[in-house]
């Protein structure tokens, strides 16, 4: 059985051991020896390591090179709403320590423990059970830990500040429309109609709780020895409080199915296209089920969904073409949002 673990750190995006080891030692009672350091190749947006101690196994995250606004990439914030959401939710990770001195390794970072098991990514770990029955449960047990989420009372938490109150849609889609603009490159759509169209149909908020809003397999650990058992949750970059079938639209974009087109299923980054796996449509409906919402336009929340990756994706890749990152995975993701722009304007048409 593969526990998941880091990989050989990539060209450019080496990181100081000796000034994190220095910086760490005083924090960590008991922190001995010096780290073995990898990274994880799993992620698009900040850089992530381990550090591996003979004393103490631990993860290390920064922002990735290039990063201009502190809130695209801000370690405190997502520090923090871990820090204080771990008391009410046993999923997230436990935190070490924060670094605000940019003068140690160049950038903000802060340190995790690292939570040891298995991620879904592209291919199914080794161990997990391959059987439709295992993995429908496994598709369940992701939808409960998202209801749980959901369930999280945020003024006990100290986190209902993150809200800005009612209006989360349109904030949402305002706000993705500036963010595509601004990152525009000569090879992608303007999503001008499917901006349009959103715009006209922004529903009211369907609810007002903490949303991960990078919901996915591969940003959950199962248990290695129980692998349909999910014991940890990560990436927190992007959590806010706002509705939470928002939430569930975007998870969805990621979500490929065994009967979508060639073109996305070659992009498939979990392993959601196996027999078993349940299908979009399907998540939505447990979903409400479980959480007793009334779903009512879907496409909406569909259509948001996939033009919010597609604003995510155009992001990173504009920051490849200005070559403040040198990761090759990005090179194509141009191609993504055109393909983005066709489905989007798909959906629309269908809903009439």
């Amino acid at each position: 059985m593969s526990v998941d673990a880091g990989g050989a750190v990539r060209e450019g995006e080496a990181l100081d051991a000796a000034a994190v080891d220095a910086w760490l030692k005083p924090r960590v009672p008991g922190l001995t020896g010096a780290p073995a350091i990898t990274q994880y190749a799993g992620g698009a947006s900040n850089w992530t390591y381990r550090l591996e101690y003979p004393s103490h196994d631990l993860v290390l995250r920064r922002p990735p090179a290039g990063t201009k606004a502190k809130s695209a990439h801000d370690m405190g914030r997502e520090y923090k709403i871990q820090s204080a959401l771990r008391p009410a939710f046993a999923f997230v990770p436990e935190m070490i320590a924060h670094c605000e001195d940019t003068a140690i390794i160049g950038a903000e970072f802060y340190v995790m423990r690292r939570i040891a098991g298995l991620i879904p990514r592209a291919r199914l770990p080794d161990g997990v059970p391959r059987d439709p029955a295992s993995l429908r449960k496994l598709c369940e047990a992701l939808v409960d830990v998202l209801v749980k989420l959901h369930r999280v009372d945020v003024n006990a938490t100290g986190l209902a500040a993150l809200g800005k109150g009612p209006g989360y849609p349109r904030r949402q889609i305002e706000g993705w429309a500036d963010r595509y603009t601004k990152a525009l490159t000569w090879n992608v759509p303007k999503f001008t109609r499917v901006i349009a169209w959103l715009k006209a149909n922004i529903p009211d908020d369907s609810g007002y709780c903490l949303i991960h809003n990078d919901y996915r397999f591969d940003n959950v650990v199962l248990a290695a020895d129980d692998p349909l058992r999910i014991i940890g949750v990560l990436d927190w970059e992007l959590a806010t409080v706002g509705d939470p079938l928002m939430e569930l639209g975007s998870a969805l974009a990621y979500w490929v199915q065994a009967d979508d087109d060639f073109f996305i299923r070659s992009t498939r980054r979990q392993p959601t296209h196996l027999p078993g796996m349940l299908t979009r449509r399907e998540i939505v409906e447990l979903y409400a089920e479980k959480t007793g919402r009334k779903i009512v336009n879907w496409t909406f929340y569909e259509v948001y969904g996939l033009f919010r990756l597609a604003g995510i994706l155009q992001q990173i890749y504009f920051r490849y073409q200005k070559k403040q990152t040198k990761n090759p995975a990005f090179k194509r993701f141009w191609l993504l949002s055109n393909y983005l722009a066709w489905r989007c304007a798909r959906l629309i048409r269908k809903a009439g």
